[in-house]
């Protein structure tokens, strides 16, 4: 099909306000890559950027090869879906947002749709960010615990020393506490930086480092492990559901009855029935760190779209799910108390990467606030896919929406 007469479609849809599965209808023959082409053109007109690079699975390796990838054969490419618009209300992301999500689980994005589509109808998702910190923990060895007791001292009592040492690395990253934890003679101070849009792990690190020296030069301490696992980076801990690393994020939306009842096809009831149920008693049961149902699902999906480092979903899907009734409405929340994201390092370079940031808003806003206005948009997400989830098991619905999405590959109706 000839690109006018994608543009002549895509502009239709948008005059008449097609949801993006509804858009097979402008299409005279079924070919789903057609209607991906004009799924993406909507996009690109409506969001005025650019999805160009969603086309190809080309990359340019003389670009990757040092920066984020070693002895490379190839490239693969995963199906990428959007779920929204999302309505957000945030403390830097505002207005209706979309999140796309890069899977080959089938209903995951259809899911997440219907949770978005329940929001809607009923008002707008509440965003706020808690705290906005990497860290990083490096283990000194001294000779006896009361060495590791001045050592903490000293660490105390020495802030503006230490971040000044840190500055020396960075432009963009802020030393903000150090907080020592000691174990018999080892003493472990875990180092908590501001990095502006950056997720930040490696400038947290190089920082650390420079602060390491200056710790072993006045303790007389030995370094023994710039990383000392009380970060904590890439594991579950329950030390980041505490004191949190990188952001950490809330999202709430209160679902009108009719709502629930309408499209979520239960009631506020069952719902907490079964987050008390699963989420609360049956992860406690286990010796689970997180009550959530599946956070790491919207969030690996996210993290593979937007460029960002997967295996740092361990830690960023440790989280809550809180539902109450409220005269037949349902209260919902998810807390996110360590969602490490960024706008910018890593693989958010990537042309269809970036391009999909800026497809989220995050790429557009603000110098400063980009790496903010994103963990917004995944935490809304999140938010959405786990109200579906819910409220699918609730109603019975699991196995079958499943069966229909993941094994026929129906579209979402």
């Amino acid at each position: 099909m000839e690109k006018d007469n994608i543009d002549a479609l895509a502009k239709r849809a948008l005059a008449e306000r097609l949801e993006l599965h509804r858009l097979q209808q402008l299409i005279s023959v079924p070919d789903e890559n057609l209607v991906t082409q004009l799924r993406r053109r909507a996009l690109e007109m409506q969001l005025g950027t650019s999805l160009s690079s969603l086309e190809k699975n080309a990359l340019d390796f003389n670009h990757l090869v040092g920066r984020n990838v070693e002895n490379p054969v190839g490239s693969v490419a995963v199906p990428v879906g959007v779920a929204g618009p999302i309505p957000l209300s945030g403390s830097v992301a505002q207005g209706d947002v979309y999140l796309p999500l890069a899977t080959t689980e089938g209903a995951l994005v259809a899911s997440t749709n219907r949770g978005a589509k329940a929001v809607r109808e009923s008002g707008r998702i509440q965003v706020i960010i808690l705290r906005d910190a990497m860290s990083r923990a490096p283990a000194f060895r001294t000779e006896t615990a009361m060495d590791a007791a001045r050592l903490e001292a000293w660490v105390e009592h020495n802030l503006p020393t230490m971040q000044k040492e840190a500055s020396k690395t960075t432009r963009h990253g802020k030393l903000i506490s150090a907080k020592c934890y000691i174990v018999g003679n080892i003493a472990y101070v875990r180092l908590s930086f501001t990095t502006g849009d950056a997720m930040g792990m490696n400038m947290a690190t190089i920082a650390s480092e420079k602060i390491s020296e200056l710790i072993e030069k006045e303790t007389g301490a030995e370094l023994i492990a710039l990383s000392g696992n009380l970060c904590s980076d890439k594991k579950p801990a329950m030390i980041n559901s505490l004191l949190g690393r990188g952001k950490s994020v809330i999202a709430e939306a209160l679902i009108r009855e009719a709502s629930v009842r309408g499209t979520l096809k239960t009631t506020a009831q069952r719902i907490v029935r079964v987050n008390s149920i699963k989420n609360q008693t049956g992860s406690a049961l286990a010796g689970s760190n997180s009550q959530n149902a599946h956070f790491a699902n919207i969030l690996a999906a996210s993290f593979i779209a937007t460029g960002q480092d997967v295996a740092q979903i361990v830690e960023s899907s440790q989280g809550f799910t809180i539902a109450e009734e409220r005269r037949g409405d349902l209260y919902f929340s998810v807390t996110l108390p360590s969602l490490e994201v960024g706008a910018i390092g890593g693989g958010t370079g990537l042309p269809a990467q970036s391009e999909l940031i800026n497809l989220t808003g995050a790429g557009l806003a603000p110098e400063g606030s980009r790496a903010k206005w994103l963990a917004e948009v995944i935490a809304a997400g999140v938010l959405c896919g786990e109200l579906s989830l819910l409220s699918a098991i609730a109603a019975n619905q699991l196995a079958g929406s499943h069966a229909r999405l993941g094994r026929a590959g129906k579209a979402y109706g």
